[in-house]
């Protein structure tokens, strides 16, 4: 294990997360996989990572359930990469990484990406963390409790 890193046992489940999904490539991959990326040439072209950084990236995101392999959609001998649902569900922590950049890490005039909307073409909402009943919570309207998983 690298220093620093959470022990599979943690019971932090954002230690966990970032044992998972959370180095640089492995993010990278997650979101070129939402804009449609499953081939393995197609990540390394967009990504411009050396192949044996992405192969073991690939196989501990199909080993971790966030990919499934899937014989080619066009019928060819390739394999294609195909997001899980378990992957799926990582779409909202890459919009909020992303809008988090959106905000701090450009200075006015500076060109970059904005994800939109599909069907009104408009920018999405800020993501905001709301309480059961609707209010948006901050980090101090919030605490952590120990609970035992579901066994699902």
């Amino acid at each position: 294990m690298v220093e620093g890193t959470a022990p599979p046992n943690s019971e932090c489940p954002v230690a966990r997360t970032l044992e998972a999904i959370g180095d640089r490539w492995s993010l990278m991959i997650i979101r070129d996989a939402f804009d449609d990326v499953r081939r393995f040439s197609e990540f390394q072209k967009r990504l411009g990572v050396a192949k044996n950084i992405l192969a073991s990236r690939l196989k501990a995101l199909v080993e971790a359930g966030v990919f499934d392999i899937c014989p080619a959609s066009d019928g060819s001998a390739y394999k294609e990469y195909v997001l899980t649902a378990k992957g799926r569900e990582i779409f909202p922590v890459v919009v909020s990484m992303r809008q988090w950049g959106e905000r701090f890490l450009f200075e006015p005039g500076d060109t970059h990406s904005v994800l939109v909307d599909n069907a009104s073409g408009q920018a999405l909402m800020p993501l905001e963390v709301r309480s059961a009943s609707g209010e948006v919570l901050g980090p101090f309207d919030c605490h952590k409790v120990r609970r035992t998983a579901d066994a699902s």
